[in-house]
């Protein structure tokens, strides 16, 4: 029994790797010392200038520039070469992400992704004031991951590695947000959830993204990602439906790190939850 508990607290320190990722040397207010993991509900901190904040921001940069890099280059050498195929396409997302993932999930949270970091907030599982620096690191890492394809392969119009709508503006839209959904759910689910094997999350996470790709890859793009469509387009300067990489997945992946927290397991009962304050303050805390 000692050995299962031990186990189960060992889980639920990794769960958070996913949400905030390592914070400092442990010594803070609220952060376990054996791992270093603490959830924004814990310490409600702010933006701080620390070591192990720039830490996370260049862990995001490092991570978003290589997903991108990885993803968009298979794109380029595909439309230039045509040898990758378009399940080549879906893999080298998946794993790229995947490995990612292991990489640096345990300094930052492996975000990678604005709409990921907006969602964890939402839910009361990321700082708000630490949102623009994560937000601009990504950014960052997808723009200079665009930058060096460029640089590689040229700026022909054809070989252009973004996200452009295939169809309808909406069609891609609605696209967006089911894949983007279906992403943060499997997300929260595989990394805020103590219940789950917290070893497999970058494995679940980069299956995920594969499967969205080969759904959603010849219609939308499927980006899922605001980063991922805004760091080419600004190297390009193209701009054709952006609106829908940037509206789509923030909303998909709020509702869906939301849809979560609905279902996530709880011993207590409704009148419980519900006797003192707000019906979604009490379950935000309940949550978490």
């Amino acid at each position: 029994m000692a050995r299962e508990g031990e186990n189960a607290n060992a889980n639920g320190r990794r769960e958070r790797s996913m949400e905030e990722g390592a914070a400092g040397d442990g010594r803070e207010e609220g952060v376990n010392p054996d791992h270093g993991y603490a959830s924004s509900a814990d310490k409600g901190c702010g933006l701080s200038l620390s070591i192990p904040f720039l830490q996370k921001i260049l862990a995001e940069i490092f991570g978003t520039y290589f997903l991108i890099f990885a993803g968009c280059a298979s794109v380029t050498v595909n439309l230039s070469k045509g040898m990758i195929t378009f399940p080549g396409i879906c893999v080298v997302w998946g794993l790229a992400v995947m490995v990612m993932v292991y990489s640096v999930g345990h300094i930052s949270g492996a975000h990678f992704n604005p709409a990921v970091t907006i969602a964890f907030a939402t839910c009361g599982r990321f700082p708000w004031k630490q949102v623009p620096a994560y937000v601009f690191a990504q950014l960052l890492g997808a723009t200079l991951a665009s930058g060096t394809l460029r640089l590689m392969f040229g700026g022909k119009h054809e070989h252009f590695p973004g996200t452009i709508p295939a169809g309808s503006d909406v069609q891609s839209l609605v696209l967006e947000f089911i894949i983007s959904f279906y992403l943060m759910f499997v997300i929260s689910g595989v990394a805020t959830d103590n219940r789950a094997i917290g070893e497999l999350a970058g494995l679940a996470v980069g299956a995920t993204i594969l499967l969205n790709v080969l759904i959603a890859g010849p219609i939308s793009g499927a980006s899922m990602n605001p980063a991922r469509t805004l760091g080419p387009a600004i190297v390009a300067n193209r701009w054709e439906g952006f609106w829908v990489y940037i509206v789509g997945p923030i909303c998909g992946t709020v509702v869906g790190a939301w849809a979560y927290n609905l279902i996530r397991f709880t011993n207590k009962p409704l009148r419980e939850i519900t006797k003192s304050g707000s019906f979604l303050k009490s379950f935000r805390n309940n949550s978490t």
